[in-house]
């Protein structure tokens, strides 16, 4: 059994440098695949969304929401780790290979900027949902649905966790 503790984390890139990697990559004959999220509160669904974007390709970007983006998306006590602590979860597993914060409201320009073969999003949507879809598809990428049924969320979870809270 391999020590994980002994490998290094998955780098955690700005925009230019990703670019880079990943072009590298393409010219190396690699298939990229792009998954985001904000992964506040990470659980299993999001391994298994995560491990089925990798099964698309050879190299799996992750897009973490920035703080701000998340704060928008979820509510003012959200999220609960900063997005530098998102990233470097997301960067311990072992099939990511580059992980990125975006800061803008939605995925587009990241993928604009990277253009990846596979576009992966999770089992709340259909390939019809994705709100991305469309600017995927003008550059000839494909959008796949990936990971186990939406049994899983941080959402569902810390209200749980809070209504527990209460009854004490």
């Amino acid at each position: 059994m391999r020590n994980r503790s002994t490998e290094k984390l998955a780098p955690i890139l700005g925009r230019e440098e990703l670019i880079k990697e990943v072009e590298c990559c393409r010219n190396g004959g690699a298939t990229i695949v792009l998954a985001n999220g904000c992964f506040d509160l990470f659980h299993v669904g999001h391994v298994r969304y995560l491990a089925g974007a990798k099964a698309l390709g050879d190299v799996l970007v992750v897009g973490v929401n920035s703080d701000e983006q998340v704060r928008k998306l979820k509510g003012k006590n959200r999220p609960l780790m900063p997005e530098f602590e998102r990233a470097e979860i997301i960067a311990s597993i072992r099939f990511v290979d580059y992980v990125t914060i975006f800061p803008e409201p939605t995925v587009e320009e990241l993928i604009k900027a990277i253009r990846p073969d596979f576009h992966a999003k999770g089992t709340d949507y259909t390939a019809e949902t994705v709100p991305e879809r469309e600017i995927v598809r003008r550059y000839g990428g494909q959008v796949a649905i990936v990971g186990d049924p939406k049994d899983h969320s941080s959402s569902e979870m810390i209200k749980l966790l809070l209504d527990e809270q209460c009854k004490d």
